[in-house]
């Protein structure tokens, strides 16, 4: 059945019914409860992940103990070989001083930075202040 409509400019158009065929229906919206199901795994799944990263470097923070004499003259005897063998590089094997200076760096890299990152070691320099500090930092 075809009906006239009047348009807004004045003129008279042909208005056809407006059937829709099933096909052709908008879908109606998901319900709220299909939605909120797949947000929950979801934020389960950051929360576990957020508190797997965060939790380890607490826990070890925690559980932290002092470092021993012993452990870190082991601990720099494996820096020496590495530096020996090549492992950090040929700068640290080009002279006595570097090969110092890539050592404390290999033995605690936070305590180097924080001590002598900004001022490493020189040619014949024996630094007895900054040495004890450096061990201060190495036994925290």
């Amino acid at each position: 059945m075809v009906n006239s409509e009047i348009s807004p400019d004045g003129s008279v158009a042909p208005a056809i019914d407006r059937i829709q065929s099933p096909a052709m229906a908008p879908l109606p919206p998901p319900h709220p409860s299909h939605r909120s199901r797949r947000r929950v795994p979801l934020a389960c799944c950051l929360l576990l992940l957020l508190a797997l990263i965060l939790l380890p470097s607490a826990a070890a923070k925690s559980s932290r103990r002092p470092i021993t004499d012993n452990e870190i003259r082991e601990k720099k005897s494996a820096c020496y070989t590495d530096v020996e063998n090549g492992l950090w590089g040929w700068v640290c094997k080009s002279s006595a001083t570097e090969k110092e200076n890539c050592v404390l760096r290999c033995l605690s890299p936070e305590c180097y930075e924080l001590i002598y990152g900004g001022d490493p070691l020189e040619e014949g320099e024996l630094d007895y202040i900054r040495g004890h500090e450096y061990k201060y930092c190495m036994h925290k």
